[in-house]
């Protein structure tokens, strides 16, 4: 499924864009992570809390992701089997939680060496750049903003009247809502972006966004003005790949064609080339119809493929890969 000199660049966080970088290692080693920022649970949110610094588990799970895609594995065996041994082992090891009860029961250690070069370095590009130097990775991390950010959102079904909506804030808060969030915000209001990476978004011939947590991980992408203005202005195709399933909490009772009027909801200049759902979430018929006009709403196709583990509400890398180099080739 290799392309020849293509430039990757995808926006998202946490599991949903491991897949997503997954995926695109099939097709390039040129491939650029896009992180969101805005973590305040678990050990990203212990540590945001207390060096105040950007968290680091979303950028950690991507740099992990393009460390030990098979692809890239792949890659290192051919040419130096025991080199693809040790990058297997690094991501295990970036990924790693210590265990027990004690201050460093919860963190990964991928965390903990990202804060503490951040701390070093002042800057948490230069520190993510020490780990791809460090460990070898093709490709690159970036944040999306230069501070660590807070999703505000509005969300209604907490009061007696459901007209009456009431602010959550917090990114772990609004994911486990048993609400419905409506419509969420950045804190601070339109931050500025990572410059490097409204860079990456216009020097790439491929920028997907999604899966992921649709209000945590995915929204907050179009809400950062300066790297919303670099989507809109790329020449590159531009695929936005729809969940699965509904996700407990943030989500619940979501259908496929909901995901696609929330975002329009928060970003309507947003175009995208392609909407790519999962042939068994949306059956033929008037469902995947109503589909097609949500989706020409952002001036896209919709692209209808199998791309799930079976039995699961998870996207399935290779099967992700094939779907975009299928469509990356039919030009």
């Amino acid at each position: 499924m290799r392309i020849d000199g293509l430039k990757a660049t995808a926006l998202g966080g946490g599991h949903g864009l491991f897949n997503t970088l997954t995926a695109l290692r099939y097709l390039t080693a040129d491939v650029t992570a896009v992180v969101t920022v805005a973590d305040d649970g678990g050990s990203s949110g212990r540590l945001r809390a207390e060096l105040g610094q950007i968290p680091p588990g979303d950028l950690r799970m991507a740099l992990a992701a393009l460390m030990g895609a098979p692809a890239a594995l792949e890659d290192r065996r051919r040419t130096d089997p025991r080199a693809a041994e040790r990058h297997e082992r690094w991501a295990q090891m970036l990924q790693h939680r210590f265990g027990g009860y004690g201050a460093l029961a919860g963190h990964p250690i991928g965390n903990l060496l990202l804060s503490g070069l951040a701390e070093m370095t002042g800057d948490v590009v230069a520190a993510l750049d020490q780990l791809i130097d460090l460990f070898d990775v093709d490709g690159r991390v970036l944040p999306m903003a230069n501070v660590p950010l807070v999703i505000e959102a509005d969300v209604s079904g907490l009061e007696s009247d459901p007209r009456v909506s009431r602010v959550i804030r917090g990114q772990v808060a609004v994911a486990t809502t048993p609400g419905k969030p409506r419509r969420v915000r950045l804190i601070p209001e339109a931050p500025g972006a990572c410059q490097v990476a409204t860079e990456a978004i216009r020097a790439a011939d491929v920028v997907t966004l999604g899966p992921g947590s649709w209000f945590s991980s995915v929204i907050p992408h179009v809400l950062v003005p300066e790297q919303l203005d670099a989507l809109r202005t790329t020449s590159a195709r531009k695929m936005l790949f729809v969940n699965l399933v509904a996700e407990p909490g943030e989500t619940t009772g979501f259908s496929v064609e909901r995901h696609l009027h929330v975002l329009h909801a928060h970003a309507s200049s947003l175009r995208v080339d392609d909407v790519i759902v999962d042939a068994a979430s949306v059956p033929a018929g008037l469902e995947r119809e109503h589909l097609e006009r949500a989706a020409d709403r952002f001036g896209a196709r919709l692209r209808v493929s199998d791309l799930c583990v079976p039995g699961t509400g998870v996207h399935d890398p290779a099967k992700t890969a094939a779907t975009m180099a299928a469509l990356i080739n039919e030009n």
